[in-house]
């Protein structure tokens, strides 16, 4: 059955992302603005961005998320960890972490757990663990979420958006496997408020997208129409 667009508070599903590399310092202001207008949970942009969206965001309830090993995952553990312990003690509160590709399709679960693990146990906070699932197959995608549950992530998270976007198909997939243990975030390429509501539906618990204050704008936009 369709969930109805009013009984949805879509705000409170959007995390605002600003993951331009050319963005500035002003745009980033203007993001952590934007969260805060609308009422969204977190922006979710990169470590270097972190200490500065605290500070502008201090004492408000929108929290700041870092994206770490983005968008590839193919850098060190070693090297993930440290970017994700220094986002955290610069006051990240939630962390989208891209797993290790290569890792995946070669069959190293124990790796992937490994540099999983170690960063959830590391930084003490809310960790997302990126699939990248347009690339993968039904197997792997399975995979990689039980090896990601398993090691202690809160959230599955289907993509970049580097390499496609989030599909409802996906959404439910992952939802099975999650069985409610952890959350389902969908990102990458939601467009409009319907398309957004479709993968709520689905099963998604948060929402990746740049594009949150137009989607709110577009939703208001047509509920006033109807009520005329």
């Amino acid at each position: 059955m369709r969930v109805a667009e009013s009984d949805i508070e879509l705000a409170g599903y959007i995390d605002h992302a600003l993951l331009n590399p050319t963005a500035t310092p002003e745009q980033l202001e203007q993001c952590c603005a934007q969260a805060e207008q609308f009422h969204f949970p977190t922006v979710c942009i990169y470590p270097a961005a972190v200490k500065q969206a605290v500070q502008f965001l201090h004492s408000k309830t929108v929290k700041v998320c870092a994206v770490i090993g983005f968008p590839t995952g193919a850098t060190t553990s070693a090297v993930k960890l440290y970017e994700a312990q220094e986002a955290a003690e610069n006051g990240a509160t939630e962390l989208d972490v891209m797993i290790n590709l290569g890792w995946l399709k070669a069959g190293k679960s124990e790796e992937i757990y490994r540099e999983i693990a170690g960063i959830c146990e590391a930084t003490g906070v809310t960790i997302k663990t990126i699939l990248e699932t347009n690339v993968l197959t039904d197997t792997e995608k399975r995979l990689a979420a039980e090896i990601c549950m398993d090691a202690g992530a809160a959230y599955l998270k289907t993509c970049t958006g580097w390499f496609g976007g989030a599909t409802v198909a996906d959404v439910r997939f992952l939802k099975n496997i999650a069985k409610g243990q952890v959350g389902i975030k969908a990102s990458g390429g939601i467009r409009t408020p319907e398309q957004a509501l479709t993968l709520i539906e689905a099963g998604a618990t948060r929402l990746g997208t740049s594009r949150g204050p137009e989607l709110i704008s577009q939703l208001e936009g047509k509920t006033e129409e109807q009520d005329r």
